[in-house]
């Protein structure tokens, strides 16, 4: 048997994980991470950690709480808002579990002389043929968080288990109840964690530390006048509900043109594109290629998306070049593009660049 740290949010999926590595005779450490606390006093929905302290005492294991909002800020909420200000649509999360969930785990786990860490993430850890590690989608596919997790390195992966990977959330549910844990019943999270007041643009106003983008136009990809916008940071490439303008059509966020400071708009075909850039490019369940080289794999443009087909192409500087077989949808510069194989398993991922 190990000795395993479990990060506790306070939500149903954390409980289930301590409680069922607990059944199975493991030593279990509880770990909450304090990333952010509001101007208001709200905890990020990541850290509740009055609900994870409840948890630990009745599944009776050790609880502690690591302070690292200071990190937290400098690399998560940061870049967060900058990058929204630069026109693009962030996903923090994929950042955050590496460098902020996994490290201070790993961080603590040494500390306590534990082996492993362990989190209710929807996902499988697989060993492939060619020696490395990587993680899979979860038997329940709605609730599958491999997408999330591509930006972990192999020596994370190798000290991490993910007990509900098998499981669904209908049967985690239930096991809590059956466990009698307070966090049965609770809800999924379903937005960004340190959102915890207003909107996404509300945060960004509060927490910027540089002029805000201007009031700009509407234009048509021609350069048409189509209105007035509040700023770019209120927009997001795929976006139709609150642009606050009618057109006599359905009308969408098309590109956003920070230079000029133009939201462009334009039907639903004109979201879809054939090929995406990729930054940043973390390689998983496949070794780097050399610069020119190409793979096949399945592409994810977001999180909820449908698994694509697509031809890779290593480019210089850790950049890829991804072609579809069939145009995607909305494939926003901020946002991740996950590769898998054939059987879902990550090969590798970057940040969306155009």
């Amino acid at each position: 048997m190990s000795k395993i740290i479990v990060g506790l949010s306070g939500g149903v999926d954390s409980a289930v994980t301590a409680y069922l590595l607990k059944l199975a005779g493991h030593e279990v450490i509880g770990v909450t991470l304090k990333t952010w606390l509001s101007e208001y006093g709200g905890y990020s929905r990541c850290c509740e950690i009055d609900k994870a302290r409840e948890l630990a005492d009745r599944l009776e294991i050790p609880y502690y709480v690591v302070n690292c909002t200071g990190e937290f800020r400098q690399l998560i909420t940061d870049p967060f808002v900058e990058s929204y200000l630069v026109g693009e649509t962030p996903n923090p999360c994929v950042i955050c579990n590496r460098r902020i969930k996994w490290e201070k785990m790993l961080e603590a786990a040494d500390s306590l002389g534990a082996d492993f860490i362990a989190t209710g993430h929807y996902s499988n850890i697989e060993s492939l043929p060619n020696g490395r590690l990587t993680v899979s989608q979860s038997t329940h596919t709605e609730k599958d968080q491999s997408y999330m997790l591509y930006r972990l390195t192999q020596e994370q992966l190798s000290r991490t288990v993910f007990p509900l990977g098998k499981l669904t959330k209908s049967e985690v549910r239930h096991i809590a109840k059956q466990a009698g844990l307070s966090s049965a019943e609770s809800p999924d999270s379903q937005e960004i964690c340190f959102v915890t007041e207003g909107n996404y643009a509300d945060f960004i106003e509060e927490h910027a530390d540089r002029e805000l983008p201007p009031e700009g136009n509407f234009t048509d990809e021609s350069g048409s006048i189509l209105g007035r916008h509040r700023g770019i940071h209120h927009y997001t490439v795929g976006q139709r509900r609150g642009l606050g303008i009618s057109l006599g059509y359905r009308a969408f966020v098309k590109r956003i043109d920070v230079e000029n400071d133009r939201v462009i708009l334009g039907d639903e075909a004109s979201l879809y594109s054939r090929e995406i850039l990729c930054r940043d490019t973390i390689f998983m369940g496949l070794p780097e290629p050399g610069a020119g080289e190409q793979f096949s794999a399945l592409c994810k443009v977001r999180y909820h998306s449908k698994a694509q087909k697509a031809v890779v192409e290593m480019l210089d500087n850790g950049r890829l070049r991804i072609t579809f077989d069939e145009p995607v949808r909305a494939a926003a510069p901020g946002q991740s593009a996950v590769l898998y194989d054939e059987n879902m398993c990550v090969l590798c991922g970057g940040i969306i660049s155009g």
